[in-house]
């Protein structure tokens, strides 16, 4: 394969990772659901530490665990907004992702 195959694939893997991210946000915004319902907390570290030991588990590489973790991290970051924004819209409005973990 040439440099030209080799970026069709990535724009192909691209589109895909666009729609598995869009499906993980729409699972994230129905546990928010839930949790505003259940009152609990967005932000549950043991969770995040279950995902990323899962995430861990089945890399095979070449992406090293710590860089993957680093991705899962943002990834996490994004979903807790998200949440944030089904249980308290108005609280949301101009906050970070470190904000939200409080």
């Amino acid at each position: 394969m040439d440099i030209s195959d080799w970026r069709k694939q990535i724009d192909e893997l691209d589109r895909k990772l666009v729609e598995i991210l869009n499906q993980r946000a729409k699972a994230a915004h129905e546990i928010g659901k839930l949790k505003r319902t259940a009152g609990m907390p967005i932000y549950e570290p043991d969770r995040e530490r279950a995902v990323f030991q899962n995430v861990r588990g089945v890399n095979q590489g070449p992406l090293p665990d710590a860089d993957l973790q680093r991705i899962f991290e943002r990834i996490m970051d994004l979903m807790r907004k998200i949440q944030q924004e089904e249980i308290a819209p108005n609280a949301a409005e101009g906050l970070g992702s470190t904000e939200l973990e409080s």
